[in-house]
């Protein structure tokens, strides 16, 4: 996968992108991801990206010329055209569904945006606008990051195990069963005795069982569109027995 960045701040990626999983991705040559200062791409001797915004309001507005000739310059020198995404607190809100549709992807194009926001006319460059949650952030730059992360650990070879990222909260729509590893008694707490017996029938029942009750408690509104099988919904109406006992 390629992946480019266009960024007025490409020094905030360096720590992300050279470090765990991301470094390594990279370094086996799952995915190449280039950081692209747009105000290289300015018209005039100051390479201003930004200006006051007509109509008068404040804060300042990215201009276009930089974005759509530093876009020009991607596609120019690219193999498949990108998948041009703009960080937008306007935008879908992000979901592990979307990070798995933009992994299919062979090239995916980023726009970090700062100050009061994008002109309008940048927004029609877009292919999706996404927003990683319902706060204010100072730029896109973060955003991006979190989107990067998200899609390369599911790139095929990148995690090793498949399974890891299969199995992990959201991936399934629910939220991920409680885990436990050595020692089998911590400060009192101990370990399910269930994990410990080997029988890997009963402990993928467990874990079933456990991720929905954690789901049910945590983040109910995820079982609003969840197909329930038979026996999850008896699962479900056990939880909610035992919470009108509490």
């Amino acid at each position: 996968m390629q992946i480019n960045v266009l960024t007025l701040f490409p020094a905030m990626f360096h720590g992300v992108l050279q470090e765990s999983i991301l470094k390594r991705a990279q370094e086996a040559g799952h995915v190449h991801i280039n950081l692209i200062n747009f105000r290289e791409y300015a018209v005039d001797k100051h390479r201003t990206v930004d200006d006051y915004p007509y109509g008068g309001g404040a804060g300042m507005v990215l201009k276009p010329e930089p974005i759509y000739r530093a876009v020009d310059a991607v596609k120019e020198n690219a193999e498949t055209l990108p998948r041009i995404i703009i960080l937008s607190p306007q935008g879908e809100r992000y979901t592990q569904k979307k990070a798995e549709e933009l992994a299919r992807e062979d090239h995916l194009l980023l726009i970090c945006g700062h100050y009061e926001g994008f002109d309008e006319r940048i927004l029609t460059l877009a292919d999706d606008e996404i927003s990683i949650g319902d706060y204010v952030l100072t730029g896109g730059e973060l955003g991006a990051m979190v989107i990067i992360d998200s899609v390369v650990r599911l790139l095929p070879g990148v995690l090793g195990n498949e399974a890891s990222s299969e199995e992990e909260s959201f991936s399934t729509g629910l939220l991920e069963h409680p885990h436990y590893t050595r020692p089998r008694e911590f400060r009192g707490m101990m370990v399910p005795d269930l994990l410990l017996s080997g029988n890997h029938e009963k402990i993928a029942e467990w874990r079933r069982k456990e991720s929905l009750s954690r789901t049910y408690q945590r983040r109910p509104d995820l079982l609003e569109d969840y197909p329930l099988t038979e026996t999850e919904q008896k699962w479900l109406e056990e939880f909610r027995r035992e919470e009108k006992n509490d």
